[in-house]
């Protein structure tokens, strides 16, 4: 499916949150136009309402393009009976929700339909996300329109299959919030050497992030980045002394406990 039908049958989203919301404001600004959207949400955001030529908690169309899940997954159980008789036809199934698998979306809507999982991150909020996806065999075909429309929010890869999506979650899908915490313990550190709040907090923030922007710029890897800034017998070495001891052993803790809860929530 190219995006001229996807234009002419209709993209429907299911709920249209924080993530939701930030991919429609990046199709709206030149890829879609607000009459191609149907949005099916019960609490609808003032933005929302704002829009428009938006089909908002409209009648649907007969057969959509594109059927993008965007709930929480707890919400899936009310939510999909609603919108199963799209299913086997050629409406395209696209989620973005955590944990829930292509094999759940084709028990719903029936094996032959074209099921896309995809795993976004809060940083498409700025359109500097990244997104993970996977697809069934009917779905295969439709992967380059879906890489299309979530490129709104930044990058995408594709996976050698839905099993590395638990692996994915943990790194990119959670990983903001590990970095976020970084900032807070590093703002933190900070002021424990005496700096005041603001600062310290202006400091960590601009510090994280233009450390990650000429990680992602760089052509150099982190480990030889992280090699210029350390002089030997300097304060960086001083510091990395002591957070190399640990920092290892506890990110893969980390990614290890968030990817077993993706599975948990899978089953």
């Amino acid at each position: 499916m190219d995006m001229d039908t996807l234009k002419r049958r209709g993209l429907v989203m299911l709920g249209c949150g924080k993530m939701g919301s930030a991919m429609l404001e990046g199709w709206l600004k030149g890829a879609l136009d607000p009459a191609d959207v149907w949005v099916v949400d019960p609490n609808p955001s003032d933005w929302l309402r704002g829009i428009e030529g938006l089909n908002l908690n409209a009648d649907l169309p007969e057969a959509p393009g594109l059927m993008m899940i965007a709930v929480k997954p707890q919400m899936m159980g009310e939510a999909l009976p609603r919108i199963t008789a799209f299913g086997g036809g050629d409406t395209v199934i696209l989620s973005i929700a955590a944990g829930v698998t292509i094999r759940h979306f084709e028990t719903v809507f029936g094996h032959e339909t074209p099921v896309i999982r995809a795993m976004p991150n809060t940083p498409a909020a700025i359109g500097r996300g990244v997104s993970a996806l996977a697809a069934n065999a009917q779905g295969q075909g439709s992967l380059d329109l879906a890489e299309r429309l979530l490129s709104a929010i930044g990058q995408t890869v594709r996976l050698e299959d839905e099993g590395q999506m638990d692996a994915v979650t943990a790194v990119s899908g959670s990983g903001p919030a590990y970095v976020f915490h970084m900032i807070e313990c590093l703002a933190a550190a900070a002021e424990g050497q005496g700096l005041s709040r603001d600062l310290s907090m202006a400091l960590a923030k601009a510090t994280v992030g233009g450390a990650g922007q000429l990680a992602e710029d760089s052509d150099k890897p982190p480990s030889e980045l992280r090699a210029d800034v350390t002089s030997p017998g300097g304060t960086t070495e001083a510091g990395l002394g002591v957070l190399t001891e640990e920092l290892s052993d506890l990110m893969r803790r980390t990614v290890a406990a968030a990817a077993e809860r993706s599975r948990e929530l899978g089953n």
